[in-house]
């Protein structure tokens, strides 16, 4: 690999070649409290099934419960779906089937039962989830110390995340650093990837960015092409890459710590069409809502005009996917991501454990009715209409000759077919030492796991899975 002044290093990352498990061997503490956990957890849902049971005599009030959340499904899809009445029906239909629930449930007198059975589920997926956390530990990814760098030169965008640039202060405290500053000046509709380049032709030794996650991913496409540390600020409004870096989104300033006392990590970049993206590109309904010149002063209003005809198919091309040469079911919205969130959201709900897994995620969404709109309300991420993987490569075809995409939020139009990739470990990330760290996502309840878990059935933990990774 090449090193900070480019000349070759093997030493260097010889540390990050090592052999990654996906389960790792746990201290014989820890499996007995995760052991315990499991069991708890199986207590706990008998005592929501107890409590059920109690409360059979009127079991088809009960049931009233579970069909109150298909039927406020159903009525949100034809509220987002449809216009005029039948939208004002929709809408009272999803806020009216809950509380009609609850009001029976308390004239019945089943309210103490049902919040019972509530409850101890609730508690049986917290001890489950425990449990599981504690099987399998995360792996951080990996780095190395490096020595501060020479020449630094920052590209900041002074209104980005509502000006967070001036309000922490960020010009002063990085050329207090050493850092040059480039602030953008938006009125002449600057390139910073043109900025990024000229810094490193003038000498620069690593490039950063202030702002949102499109302008990250032109610099960070610059910083991966001459092999130059790549740093972010927390500044723009979400900040995906730098929250799934490790960094505080509320404390802008201290990821200039990395300047002054910083470690390296080595991650992935997507690519679609040749185009850089750090976090997402998104095809389908929400890429096309993007469209809207109307949709960044008013986001709600212009979603509510423009789902009808999108979910409906009446608006939107046709999509076409395919992953790694499987054919997905014909998607209304596709989000694919620079490694896979462990709750995939287009909103931005999700988080990604890893930044240099070197996969894609894929989510593909099809709602075609009330029906499965209440099943996905009843099942959630494992409804029929839901469709989650990863692949290293998705291709996204349709019968336009421009396919919308919002690549980082950002909205573009592509010629079909559409290519993503992911370029793993082709990013140095220079981020500060010490630092909040991603937040642990709890994996999903495989319940045949806990079983095992709680009868102690589970393979040893000195079985592993493992693979070779150059981080």
């Amino acid at each position: 690999m090449r090193g900070e002044n480019g000349s070759d290093h093997p030493t260097r990352w010889s540390a990050m070649n090592t052999v990654r498990s996906t389960h790792v061997t746990e201290p014989d503490g820890s499996d007995k409290r995760a052991r315990a956990l499991a069991r708890l957890a199986l207590l706990c849902v008998a005592g929501a099934v107890a409590s059920v049971v109690a409360g059979a005599g009127q079991l088809p009030v009960l049931l009233l419960g579970l069909g109150g959340l298909g039927v406020a499904g159903a009525g949100l899809w034809w509220a987002l779906a449809h216009r005029g009445l039948a939208r004002v029906c929709g809408a009272l239909l999803a806020v009216g089937a809950p509380v009609g629930v609850l009001v029976l449930y308390a004239v019945s007198g089943l309210w103490l039962v049902a919040v019972a059975a509530l409850g101890a589920w609730v508690a049986a997926l917290a001890c489950a989830r425990s449990a599981l956390r504690r099987r399998r530990r995360p792996h951080g990814m990996r780095s190395r110390s490096v020595r501060p760098p020479g020449r630094p030169v920052l590209i900041m965008n002074p209104r980005s995340g509502g000006g967070k640039v001036g309000r922490h202060g960020l010009v002063e405290r990085a050329e207090a650093l050493g850092a040059r500053v480039i602030l953008l000046d938006l009125d002449t509709r600057p390139d910073p990837a043109a900025l990024a380049r000229q810094a490193v032709a003038d000498g620069a030794d690593l490039l950063g960015v202030a702002g949102g996650d499109g302008t990250q991913a032109l610099v960070a496409e610059v910083a991966a092409a001459h092999d130059v540390p790549f740093m972010v600020l927390a500044a723009g409004t979400r900040n995906h890459f730098a929250m799934d870096l490790g960094l505080d989104r509320a404390d802008p300033a201290g990821g200039l710590d990395a300047l002054s006392d910083g470690v390296e990590l080595r991650v992935d970049l997507g690519d679609v069409a040749g185009l850089p993206f750090v976090n997402t590109v998104s095809f389908g309904a929400y890429a096309e809502i993007v469209q809207s010149p109307d949709y960044r002063d008013a986001k709600a209003i212009t979603v509510l005009d423009q789902l009808p005809d999108l979910l409906l198919g009446e608006a939107a091309a046709k999509l076409e996917a395919q992953a790694d040469g499987e054919r997905l079911p014909v998607p209304q919205a596709l989000l694919v991501s620079n490694n896979p969130y462990a709750l995939a959201d287009p909103l931005g709900a999700g988080r990604r454990e890893r930044l240099d897994a070197g996969r894609l995620g894929v989510l593909a969404v099809r709602i075609e009715g009330a029906a499965q709109a209440a099943e996905l309300a009843l099942r959630g991420e494992r409804a029929s209409g839901i469709t989650s993987l990863t692949a290293r490569q998705v291709t996204v075809t349709a019968d336009a000759d421009l396919i919308a995409v919002a690549v980082d939020g950002e909205a573009l139009t592509l010629a079909p077919p559409v290519v993503c990739t992911v370029r793993p470990g082709v990013l140095r990330v220079r981020v500060p030492r010490h630092r909040p760290g991603a937040s642990y996502t709890a994996p999903s309840v495989d319940w045949r796991h806990i079983v095992h878990l709680a009868l102690d059935r589970t393979p040893p933990s000195t079985r592993t899975t493992q693979e070779q990774s150059d981080v």
